[in-house]
């Protein structure tokens, strides 16, 4: 942790950091309009974090969209101005640049609402309505006092300390605008810093706020909780706090472990978080640029069938038959009620969730090559997204039985490297088409066209046939005499 005295030299020199262009275009045009103007929340925040942002939001004492039309004069016919009056907001775009001004304001909530009613009011007022203190500092746009820093609530010292806490009573924060309580938990994952105590506290008295939340707004805090850099500890705070159940009662349901007979299971929501984790390792050691959020999604949901299909059996153990098939079910309605996509990223998860013991169950076999060629074109392109869930999904602490799995999983992946450069079956369609069984002998479409493409896969995927066109013609070829014959035999 740096030095708090290193902060305040920081503060000292915060004019040189503001060294865009673009801030001191908006010190010019605010002592043009004599207008008291102040970057604020977020971008401040990260500018004394040394992390990058993109968003800039600009508090005007006064009439902010007047700022914001000058700016938009300024920069001329390649920006873009948005005006929200209701709201007393404006945003102005030239290429990858947003700014956002709005003027300094109080605001009201209804008990059903999380939309104010605004009124006009000072900085200070403007800062006391932030959602935390960190988030509550501003840098000051005007003549001689350029990038001074207006602090009164001790953000600067939250941010030093890595701490979140709110300017006001937090069940006052909390129970104007719900949301908050869920960005608190996504800036706890994404900056690594704690959330004071009457703060989280704030949190779990009005967890049941939440409802008043639309979908959507929950969902974009979600998938930032999710892109954080441990998405784990985001959900055991929404766990800690009461918001999970309330969002994903399908982890929820997994929690604790339960005991018969003095035998117990694992805690699978304890569980899924170490998986989601484990998942995070690999990427990271792979460096893979990949946008994985979905892959995240898949590690975090793989197990969710297990609560609706636990069973101590006769044998006095602890079974969860079915449970991937089960949790892929699940996911369907779960995307819907979240507002997630239903398209790609839902067969996409659906895919790993319902195939995540395969590659388990082959690593603990003799595998044939018949069984890896189906686990190849099942996959397809998402195999080794595939492959990296199934070794996150080893979290026994028996470190023998952990490498013994890891081993056979090496074995595993070779073979399939050997099969797929020579049988090339991945995401591979038969070398003979319908419509070419259906000339080759006179068939309308019908069942039995269908029958024979797919004899002719399982025969490639069986190892019966190359995956080659001449093969596969005399196979179809066979394969239709032989039903011929069947069926006049039945008719005999």
């Amino acid at each position: 942790m740096k030095p708090f005295f290193a902060y305040l030299r920081v503060m000292m020199n915060l004019a040189n950091k503001l060294n865009d262009p673009l801030f001191e275009t908006l010190r010019q045009l605010a002592d043009q309009n004599e207008l008291e103007a102040y970057v604020i929340g977020g971008y401040v925040r990260d500018l004394l974090l040394e992390r990058p942002s993109k968003d800039i939001d600009v508090v005007v004492v006064g009439d902010g969209i007047r700022l914001a039309e000058a700016l938009k004069e300024t920069w001329g016919k390649r920006a873009h101005l948005s005006v929200f009056k209701n709201y007393g907001t404006a945003q102005v775009k030239r290429g990858n640049i947003e700014v956002e001004f709005v003027g300094a304001r109080k605001e009201s909530y209804t008990e059903d609402s999380r939309n104010p009613t605004v009124c006009a009011g000072t900085l200070q007022d403007d800062q006391l309505r932030r959602d935390f203190t960190v988030n509550a500092l501003a840098l000051s746009l005007n003549g001689n006092t350029f990038g001074d820093l207006l602090d009164p609530f001790n953000g600067l010292r939250d941010l030093q300390l890595k701490v979140l806490r709110t300017p006001c009573d937090p069940d006052v924060t909390f129970s104007d605008d719900p949301l908050r309580m869920m960005r608190a938990i996504r800036f706890a994952a994404q900056l690594g810093f704690f959330i004071e105590d009457k703060t989280f506290n704030g949190i779990i008295h009005n967890a049941e706020r939440i409802r008043i939340v639309s979908h959507e707004r929950i969902l974009t805090e979600l998938n930032k909780i999710m892109m954080s850099p441990r998405p784990s500890m985001g959900i055991r705070l929404l766990d800690d706090a009461g918001l999970l159940n309330l969002i994903l009662p399908e982890l929820t349901a997994l929690k604790g472990i339960e005991s018969i007979d003095g035998i117990g299971h694992k805690d699978n929501l304890a569980h899924s978080l170490k998986v989601l984790d484990n998942v995070l390792d690999a990427l990271a050691e792979s460096k893979t640029d990949k946008d994985s959020l979905y892959l995240r999604w898949a590690a975090l949901l793989h197990d969710i069938g297990k609560a609706r299909v636990k069973r101590f059996d006769e044998k006095g153990k602890w079974t969860f038959h079915n449970h991937d098939f089960v949790g892929m079910k699940m996911l369907t309605p779960l995307f819907r009620r979240l507002g997630l996509p239903m398209g790609a990223e839902l067969r996409y998860v659906k895919k790993l969730v319902g195939m995540h013991m395969r590659p388990i169950t082959l690593s603990q076999e003799d595998i044939s090559d018949s069984a890896l060629r189906r686990l190849l074109f099942d996959a397809g392109d998402d195999l080794e997204d595939l492959l990296t869930l199934c070794e996150a999904d080893i979290t026994s602490k028996n470190a023998d039985k952990v490498r013994r799995y890891l081993d056979n999983y090496k074995i595993v992946r070779s073979r399939l490297v050997d099969l797929e450069a020579r049988d090339r079956v991945r995401n591979f369609q038969p070398p003979v088409s319908g419509g070419e069984i259906m000339e080759m002998f006179s068939l309308p479409p019908c069942q039995t066209v269908g029958t024979l493409k797919d004899a002719v896969k399982d025969a490639i995927l069986d190892g019966v046939i190359p995956n080659e066109r001449e093969a596969a013609l005399q196979f179809v070829k066979d394969k239709w005499e032989e039903m011929k014959s069947t069926t006049i035999k039945k008719e005999e």
